[in-house]
């Protein structure tokens, strides 16, 4: 019996993720990548996807977003300093923490838009 080679990592932008997965389809996107890779001469076997995405370019910006926001970080902090007694709430504080909502629901609107589902108001 062999020694299993470790895993290989590859980090890409959540542009070019998204891009891997529609077009892997139903396949998982590490066979996908094993098949164009090592099987380039024949074309993958694509299967049509489950849930269709409906608009490729706002899936792509909405994820674009979410890569280049510091949302989840300011949340935590938020978090940290609210667990601690030591979040003034000062006009300011409020001001940002409803412009960081918005940029939330905008972002799920686009993400609902771009997957074909049903955007509430």
């Amino acid at each position: 019996m062999g020694i299993r080679p470790p895993p290989f990592s590859l980090r890409l932008s959540f542009e070019q993720r998204a891009r891997l997965e529609e077009e892997a389809g139903d396949m998982s996107l590490g066979g996908y990548i094993q098949s164009r890779l090592f099987d380039s001469d024949k074309p993958p076997v694509r299967r049509r996807s489950k849930n269709p995405v409906k608009d490729h370019k706002a899936l792509a910006q909405a994820l674009g977003l979410l890569g280049q926001s510091r949302i989840s970080s300011n949340l935590n902090q938020l978090a940290r300093a609210a667990n601690t007694g030591s979040l003034p709430v000062t006009p300011d504080t409020e001001a940002a923490l409803l412009d960081a909502l918005a940029e939330i629901h905008e972002i799920r609107r686009l993400l609902m838009e771009a997957l074909n589902l049903e955007v509430e108001p």
